[in-house]
């Protein structure tokens, strides 16, 4: 039996680390999202952005999008593998208790990597969705092993959750 439960988990942590399992959402035709991505989104190589930098790879920016916190609560299932939203909890991942308006690396009892407790960057919800998208693009050289989250739309409903998780 417990074969089997560790098989269940590796099959969890797998799922949870890998591309996000879904397609990415499509923008409505006519929308100022409508229009190349490529256009408007750096390139994939030219390093980290800026602190101050949301852009994303995809496209849409936070604002463009309306999260909605219970499809949120559902999509933060595959983050709930190493992350928890209990304040002063902390797993493989910290705690994502009040992340937003938090600096990044300063969650007291976690060990964070050189690159994340150096970053400079502060969680604000357009930070955070940027990040989602490609954690590894935004700070190079985080433990983070999770690919991201290629859907906006999700990201935005995570950041909705994670902002109001009761």
């Amino acid at each position: 039996m417990k074969s089997v439960a560790a098989i269940v988990t590796l099959a969890v942590l797998t799922a949870g680390c890998s591309s996000g399992g879904s397609e990415p959402s499509k923008p409505a035709s006519g929308t100022a999202e409508a229009t190349d991505p490529a256009a408007t989104a750096p390139p994939a190589d030219s390093g980290p952005p800026a602190v101050d930098d949301i852009a994303t790879l995809d496209g849409p920016s936070y604002a463009s999008l309306t999260g909605d916190a219970a499809s949120g609560k559902a999509a933060f299932m595959q983050c709930r593998t190493c992350h928890v939203v209990d304040p002063g909890m902390n797993r493989v991942g910290p705690s994502l208790a009040n992340i937003i308006g938090r600096e990044a690396g300063s969650v007291a009892g976690f060990r964070y990597s050189e690159a994340s407790a150096n970053s400079d960057i502060i969680w604000t919800e357009e930070k955070l969705f940027q990040f989602l998208e490609k954690p590894q693009r935004v700070i190079p050289k985080t433990k983070m092993i999770f690919a991201g989250m290629p859907d906006a739309q999700k990201r935005a409903d995570v950041i909705a959750y994670l902002k109001n998780p009761s």
